[in-house]
């Protein structure tokens, strides 16, 4: 369980970051195996790389033994567990609590003239911000029990459905730790840059498409964990159409 010192920026990143710069430098291994390892796109691996997308922390972190240690233990457990078939999300959410709960002279460095970002500015974003943390915290242990379950599951198809909610509940607490990231800058909006709406209307038709062609009716004559399964594709489908239109409706500049 990682401790109340869980960072803004999300320990998960950093942990993705330190455990590429061991497969790469340390290990030897290609950009593209580390980014398959990691369950990441390649352009991912080059930015943890540089150390672009987790800044002065990263620095920090990657001049200690023991965070190298926690990064090198990472990245030799996801390659034994690619050869076993096992995923990669309780070694990464494992490697992330581990350097949640190395001791705070770890956390309070920083290079030369780098600054802490500064607290909220209103009590309100200071609230929201420690409910965000609690709620990484929470999606964390959340990860780590159904893979507990996974692990103790006789069959696939329960193994996958437990998987599916792990990586949900990881993919949670990166969200959430990114949205923390703006809170502790004062930061209370957001919107889309570098995109149009056309190529979000695209999307959109993309997914209507998709879901037309799903063949629901088909699916109907599967029973337990297999249906469930299906479900749970035929809901993220619906959800994707929902977040796209959020997007077109409000994730713009008017």
């Amino acid at each position: 369980m990682p401790s109340s010192r869980t960072a803004s920026i999300s320990w998960v990143y950093l942990v993705q970051a330190l455990a590429a710069r061991e497969g790469v430098e340390h290990l030897g291994l290609s950009s593209r195996r580390v980014a398959d390892l990691l369950g990441l796109a390649p352009s991912a691996v080059s930015q943890y790389l540089s150390g672009k997308r987790v800044g002065a922390r990263f620095l920090a972190f990657a001049t200690d033994e023991r965070a190298q240690a926690i990064a090198r233990r990472t990245i030799e457990g996801l390659i034994e567990a690619r050869e076993t078939g096992r995923g990669p999300a309780r070694l990464v959410l494992e490697g992330a609590v581990a350097l949640s709960e190395l001791p705070s002279s770890t956390e309070t460095r920083s290079p030369a003239g780098a600054r802490r970002p500064p607290s909220p500015s209103s009590p309100e974003l200071r609230q929201l911000a420690k409910w965000m943390r609690r709620r990484v915290r929470a999606e964390q242990v959340a990860v780590t029990q159904c893979m507990r379950l996974a692990q103790r599951a006789r069959d696939e198809l329960t193994r996958a459905l437990l998987r599916q909610i792990a990586s949900d509940s990881l993919r949670h607490a990166e969200i959430v730790a990114s949205l923390a990231t703006y809170i502790d800058r004062g930061v209370s909006s957001a919107y889309a840059s570098g995109i149009t709406r056309r190529e979000i209307e695209a999307l959109i038709e993309g997914e209507r498409r998709a879901e037309s062609r799903a063949g629901s009716s088909s699916a109907r004559q599967l029973r337990g964990t297999m249906a469930i399964l299906i479900d749970s594709m035929e809901a993220d489908e619906r959800k994707h159409t929902e977040l796209l239109r959020g997007l077109l409706e409000t994730g713009f500049r008017s």
